[in-house]
């Protein structure tokens, strides 16, 4: 694909705000992304995207791309990361995420550095939103990650109602076939079976590791996010069936949040009812049969 000089973009991308491991022009880069994940915050797209990290890695007609909304600057520090400023932090996980891009080959990733009270203030989100929309128009991704509605992290919960305004605001056509939530904090092994996707995540041995240690100021800062995240796949694999062998060695669940951008869209209120309704339905019809 030709690059196109970047004054094409919309307005709201900032080429200061993006990273391009491969150093082709940013248009390349956002034209050609396939995969996109919209996190909150500096390791979400390693913790929760695995899957759309793995879809495009070493391939030549896909293209993983992210988007971290949040500056990093109210991470957890301990160690040698214990004295750091709020300042030096939104620097360092800046670079570990630039990091991360590299060795999971992405076509691009943005930082957008805006403050996670940010995304928790539903009258200030708009800027969010705008700039979520312009990335959108720019990639026109076919399949988006991002977190789902039942995580209890606020910020997360943030950038997800600010994704869907964006993508609702665009016209049906120019929405992505798909739009996936994943697990972060608050695993998704609940769901009832007709709505969880599992998504296999054992590809390219190691991979996940690699990307996992490149956020070493949350690792040495107290939370052990590596061994947690891997600790998740892993028991997600062996405990997702009870009387068949594991059909992977690591798996993510994720559920198809599709309902809620699709030409006949679904409120967002009403769609965790319908899928809290149905969790209840199952465990009742389970111990109705004994």
């Amino acid at each position: 694909m030709a690059a196109k000089d970047s004054s094409e973009l919309p307005q709201e991308v900032s080429e200061s705000s993006c990273f391009v491991p491969d150093g082709v022009g940013l248009s390349c880069a956002l034209g050609r992304t396939t995969h996109l994940g919209v996190g909150a915050h500096q390791d979400d797209l390693e913790f929760m995207a695995m899957a759309g990290i793995l879809s495009c890695y070493q391939q030549k007609d896909a293209w993983f791309g992210g988007i971290i909304c949040t500056d990093g600057a109210g991470s957890a520090r301990a160690g040698e990361f214990a004295h750091f400023t709020d300042e030096a932090m939104k620097k360092v996980r800046g670079e570990e995420q630039r990091k991360a891009a590299v060795v999971g080959e992405y076509t691009f990733v943005a930082q957008l550095e805006h403050p996670s009270a940010l995304l928790k203030d539903r009258n200030l989100r708009s800027r969010i939103v705008k700039e979520l929309r312009a990335y959108i128009t720019a990639t026109k991704p076919e399949i988006i990650y991002t977190h789902n509605p039942f995580d209890k992290h606020p910020s997360h919960l943030g950038v997800l109602k600010a994704l869907l305004e964006a993508l609702l605001s665009l016209p049906s056509k120019d929405r992505p076939q798909k739009l996936i939530g994943c697990e972060v904090w608050r695993s998704l092994d609940w769901l009832p079976e007709h709505l969880k996707l599992i998504q296999n995540v054992s590809a390219h041995g190691g991979l996940s590791e690699q990307l996992n240690a490149c956020f070493a100021s949350q690792i040495a800062g107290g939370k052990r996010y590596d061994l947690a995240v891997e600790g998740r796949r892993l028991a997600n694999a062996t405990f997702h069936e009870a009387h068949q062998i594991d059909a992977a060695s690591k798996a993510a669940f994720a559920v198809d949040l599709s309902a809620l951008i699709d030409s006949k869209a679904i409120p967002l209120d009403a769609y965790v009812e319908r899928v809290l309704a149905d969790f209840q339905s199952e465990i009742r019809v389970a111990l109705g049969k004994l």
